[in-house]
């Protein structure tokens, strides 16, 4: 698709080079359709695609640093506070990884920086009586680490020992944003070891930590960590590769299960459902019954309760036909195709129904909305997604490594069906 050129516009910041696109095409059908401006009359102002949903943050490709790990929490007072990290060839991921930390004070219509934090990398945001905690590893496989704000994000403690926030001395760990979850009087939260070897995914042995709800979350000593579950490559007739970013999720039994995503090379997804001890001690694994279908369930989710009663939902990028394989070529892994998101609903963490696909883009190589951290709020759903999208400046690297953070809004998403999709499912 061409980009459009739309005259007299000047130096505009990005969000309204993004309206004057919708403005455009009231104002200026003509030029629009043509693509041009009167040669001669105005200066000329290449409009990148609209980008779907509220821009949070862009970074372009040719910075060789892609946005990762959105995270979007509600404060108490009703503001939305959103992170990310960078990662890329240029983003110190290994040693001083940064992650990025944005406000809202008007329900997500406009965002500003209130933080920039080195030694912070995969981590999820959290509200717990009243302060905000950031929880992750310090740095790609690092230690494991916790932060405190209690201004809305803006000033956040150092975890520099065990009473402050470092919450393991040594090792190697990976995770992602996903759900901490209070049950039976504890806090808990899906972690990996990456211990166990040196190939991605192969190395993730899956596990828990938690701790009691009324002690100070910043002391290492009070944190409990399960053990963790090596995967076992003869699963699922030898196809298994990898589980990971396991999200903590209260079962309909009420125990505490570990939701982790699988990689497999093709078809249905998949999730596995570790079980956990209610001291947190003992994780454990039936392969005959943990394994469950999932649409997404390859890449990066979060599972929650509807707070409402009726079971769980989550957002995920489903594979649809049309995006599984290009004319002639061998079906793609389905980590690989990231291109539509859809939201899912479970009664029971077994069965899980495509409700409504809510972003789609025609191209599988270098858009992708995907690792989608969200919130229910009220009658709606709340989120914040890693965005592979094009822009002024050649679009996204590829699918994978996005060059956005948006925010997105989907009003009385219970109400929404299949008939709303974006896009027409099989």
């Amino acid at each position: 698709m061409r980009p459009v050129i739309i005259a007299g516009l000047g130096s505009w910041s990005m969000r309204r080079l993004q309206s004057a696109v919708r403005v455009a095409v009231v104002i200026l059908p003509g030029l629009v359709a043509a693509g041009t401006a009167p040669a001669g009359k105005f200066p000329e102002v290449e409009i990148p695609p609209v980008v779907p949903g509220v821009v949070i943050d862009h970074a372009p490709a040719a910075s060789g640093r892609y946005i990762g790990s959105p995270s979007l929490v509600v404060l108490t007072n009703g503001d939305y506070l959103a992170s990310h990290d960078f990662f890329g060839p240029n983003s110190h991921e290994f040693a001083a990884p940064v992650t990025a930390v944005f406000l809202s004070a008007d329900r997500g219509e406009h965002w500003e920086p209130v933080a920039r934090l080195t030694g912070q990398f995969w981590s999820g945001l959290f509200v717990h009586r009243g302060a905000v905690y950031l929880l992750g590893t310090d740095k790609h496989h690092g230690r494991i680490i916790i932060r405190r704000s209690m201004d809305g994000g803006r000033h956040w403690t150092q975890p520099v020992d065990r009473h402050t926030g470092l919450l393991t001395e040594q090792g190697e760990y990976h995770t992602a944003p996903t759900p901490v979850v209070e049950h039976n009087g504890r806090l808990w939260r899906g972690f990996e070891s990456a211990m166990g070897g040196t190939q991605w995914g192969k190395r993730y042995q899956a596990g828990m930590v938690s701790i009691p709800v009324d002690a100070d979350l910043l002391e290492a000593g009070q944190w409990t960590f399960s053990n963790f579950l090596p995967r076992d490559p003869a699963w699922l007739h030898g196809e298994f590769n990898a589980w990971l970013e396991g999200n903590a999720v209260v079962a309909p039994n009420g125990q505490i299960v570990d939701v982790l995503r699988v990689d497999l090379p093709s078809t249905p997804e998949k999730i596995a459902v570790v079980t956990l001890s209610a001291d947190g001690k003992t994780a454990a694994f039936d392969p005959a019954t943990g394994f469950r279908d999932f649409p997404g369930g390859a890449k990066k989710f979060s599972i929650r309760p509807d707070p409402r009663g009726g079971g769980y939902w989550t957002l995920s990028s489903i594979v649809l036909p049309q995006s599984a394989a290009a004319a002639g070529a061998p079906p793609r892994r389905p980590a690989t195709v990231r291109n539509t998101l859809a939201l899912l609903h479970s009664p029971d963490l077994g069965r899980w129904e495509i409700r409504c696909v809510l972003l789609h883009h025609p191209d599988v190589e270098k858009h992708g909305f995907q690792y989608v951290d969200w919130q229910f709020d009220g009658d709606d759903l709340i989120a914040a997604a890693r965005t592979a999208y094009g822009d002024a400046q050649g679009g996204a690297h590829n699918c994978h490594d996005a060059n956005y953070l948006t925010f997105h809004r989907w009003p009385r998403f219970r109400q929404l069906t299949r008939r709303d999709s974006v896009v027409a499912l099989p």
